[in-house]
């Protein structure tokens, strides 16, 4: 853990009827003080929608060679680069070459995000999507959390139904490829 983090807790019950995932388990998550609310708020929907075994944060803001989630299998390899927020392209090339699969969770206009790349070269870019949710969404998740969290995530036709500490939310999960 960072110096100077604060560590949030999530008993999370997530019922994904697209992938078939139905888990219940305890995700702690640490905030680096430069990390905002709504960069963890979608880093643990990043965590939940991704969920598979293998599954786990990187060390946070100090790797910086590592993306926010990722998924290894038993042997280690690197199966799902899984980035959030803005990442550049650079990060997303090389994401791209380690890892069999690459994805964004962005909680900004995913327009600004796409921008970005514009021009750029990134590795199998056909094949990235950036995930965004509706505008507001991840704004009234923030003003739910606190230290000790109790998360619902049903996932259904890629729409979510999301409880927070008793706050009802939705949004669809928009995907948008990124070439």
């Amino acid at each position: 853990m960072a110096a100077g983090a604060t560590m949030y807790t999530f008993e999370i019950e997530l019922a994904d009827t697209d992938r078939g995932v139905y888990e219940q388990f305890t995700l702690r998550a640490a905030r680096h003080p430069s990390e905002t609310d709504a960069y963890l708020v979608t880093r643990v929907l990043a965590y939940c929608l991704e969920y598979e075994e293998g599954i786990t944060f990187s060390e946070g803001i100090s790797a910086t060679t590592d993306p926010a989630v990722l998924v290894r299998d038993l042997s280690g390899k690197l199966l799902a680069w899984i980035e959030v927020g803005m990442p550049d392209a650079a990060r997303l090339h090389a994401g791209s070459k380690a890892a069999d699969r690459t994805t964004i969770y962005t909680h900004r206009d995913p327009a600004r995000v796409l921008a970005q790349w514009t021009g750029t070269k990134i590795h199998r870019a056909e094949e990235i999507l950036l995930h965004s949710f509706e505008p507001g969404f991840i704004d009234a998740a923030v003003e739910a959390i606190e230290r000790r969290n109790a998360l619902t995530l049903t996932v259904t036709e890629r729409q979510l139904y999301l409880e927070l500490n008793g706050v009802a939310l939705s949004s669809a999960v928009q995907d948008h490829p990124i070439s």
